[in-house]
């Protein structure tokens, strides 16, 4: 079910670290692509630029190390 498909990008948000955020980040976005209702992709919109912008943050710093 999508709303399951929601659950599991939010947990994927809330468990990114700078360790596993491109690894998480690229399971999300399949995850969407799976999503054929348009308004539960808006929902997970929400939390893939929450990732997206995890994944920037994450690795400018490391590259500023």
């Amino acid at each position: 079910m999508s709303i399951d498909k929601i659950d599991e990008i939010r947990k994927l948000y809330f468990g990114a670290s700078p360790a596993t955020i491109q690894r998480d980040f690229e399971r999300a976005i399949d995850i969407v692509k799976s999503i054929e209702d348009e308004a539960l992709r808006g929902k997970a919109a929400v939390f893939m630029e929450g990732l997206a912008e995890m994944r920037k943050e994450w690795k400018g710093a490391k590259g500023r190390r």
